[in-house]
């Protein structure tokens, strides 16, 4: 969903700088984030100036006539901006910036692919390379340019980075992000043994919408409880989003009420949500204009046939969807926090959500609090979403520790007689 911006073009880079700058996406001086106005003029972050204590007095402007105006220098990389947005005639936006993992993948000069997991191809598409050209170059514009020219809207830029284009910045920013997001499970997924891609059509499936029968009803002002709901949501929500767990563009919050529930919706910017773009269903209405996600559905019938369950979130951490795409069994036997937390976390073919919902519906409980869909998510339920966070994190911190020990040497795991005690220690369910 398209929302009036009524944010002033230095604003906004500023604003995204800091969040690239903080989620670990840049350097003090790498980066640079342009916006193109209404008159063909072009906002851009400056040159050698700190990426962490961006001003808007610090953007400078190129005008559609070439003048220059600002107290910096524009990035150097300026001339690439503006071929990309002759190539592309319908961006607005261009985000260019060097993180650690796509990085990596240009160093290896290997495009990673999108087709991991269901979401990510449908934010990034088909991303593209770009060959060696030194930063600011007339050759590197060229190449840059070039490949945006053959319909590209994302770019590895060999021994360099990567740059995407988009529609506004907040759609670029959600390109780069899910796309230095995905490298990472792909990068994970390689070193436990390979990435199995999904197809075309397993895509087309898994992004079906299955929300048919839900109909819009205009909100009423919430009462008290809802509201406090809903400030919890969005706090869970954007503490996911800090630690890693979930991008601007994904990952699911949900909450039951006493007549229904409150979750995410699908347009909402994780990092930045907001009570009043939740949305609330109860039985098959909802309220709420952000849209509905796409599994809308899938928490209805959770909450609907396990009634001790009053928390959901559904995420797809780096580390733990890796384990997903790569089709390894993932052991929860690893210390006594990962076992007590997760127990055995049974792991589902991909499309059991929607083509076998039941086998979900049916297993995700207080005894099996977590579930993992293979090329999919991961999904924690709680008595409340502290709970579920709580599981989220032990979850992917866990599999970030397996992932660095198989490397290190064989894994070894606790043994039956260090399990008993854990579920004597803490009378856990049989």
């Amino acid at each position: 969903m398209s929302r009036i911006n009524y944010e002033h073009p230095a604003d906004q880079i500023v604003r995204y700088m800091k969040r690239i700058y903080d989620y670990g996406m840049t350097t003090t001086s790498g980066g640079n984030l342009s916006i193109l106005d209404e008159n063909g003029d072009m906002w851009i972050s400056p040159s050698g100036v700190d990426k962490g204590t961006l001003t808007p007095a610090d953007i400078m402007c190129v005008k559609a006539d070439g003048t220059i105006i600002g107290k910096h220098k524009p990035s150097c990389e300026y001339p690439f901006h503006q071929g990309i947005y002759k190539a592309r005639p319908e961006a607005r936006a261009v985000v260019h910036a060097h993180p650690p993992m796509l990085v990596a993948w240009s160093l290896a000069k290997i495009v990673p692919g999108m087709s991991i997991i269901p979401g990510a191809k449908d934010i990034v598409e088909a991303p593209g390379m770009a060959g060696y050209g030194c930063p600011g170059s007339q050759i590197l514009g060229d190449k840059i340019q070039a490949e945006f020219a053959k319909g590209y809207k994302a770019l590895l830029l060999e021994n360099h980075g990567a740059v995407v284009c988009g529609t506004s910045l907040a759609d670029a920013f959600r390109r780069f992000e899910t796309y230095d997001y995905t490298a990472r499970i792909a990068s994970n997924a390689n070193l436990l043994g390979g990435i199995n891609n999904l197809s075309d059509d397993e895509i087309a499936e898994a992004l079906t919408d299955r929300n048919g029968a839900f109909t819009q009803v205009a909100p009423t002002q919430p009462g008290v409880e809802e509201l406090a709901i809903r400030k919890t949501i969005c706090d869970m929500t954007r503490r996911a989003y800090r630690q890693k767990l979930f991008t601007c563009a994904d990952g699911t919050c949900a909450i039951r009420t006493k007549d229904g529930f409150i979750m995410t919706s699908k347009n909402a910017d994780r990092g930045d949500i907001q009570p009043d773009e939740l949305i609330a269903v109860k039985g098959t209405e909802y309220s709420g204009d952000m849209g509905l996600e796409n599994n809308t559905w899938l928490v209805k019938k959770i909450f609907d046939e396990q009634p001790e369950l009053n928390a959901l979130i559904f995420a797809h951490p780096a580390a733990m969807t890796a384990y997903g795409a790569a089709r390894v069994t993932f052991d929860t036997r690893l210390i006594p926090e990962s076992y007590l937390l997760l127990r055995e976390m049974p792991a589902f073919d991909f499309g059991t959500d929607f083509r076998t919902p039941e086998k979900i519906t049916q297993t995700i409980s207080p005894r099996m609090p977590v579930v993992l869909v293979k090329n999919d998510f991961i999904l924690t339920a709680g008595a409340n979403l502290l709970q579920a966070l709580d599981r989220l994190e032990v979850a992917e911190y866990s599999a970030q520790g397996a992932i660095t020990a198989s490397k290190l040497g064989d894994l070894k795991l606790m043994g039956d007689d260090a399990i008993q005690d854990i579920i004597t220690a803490f009378n856990l369910i049989p």
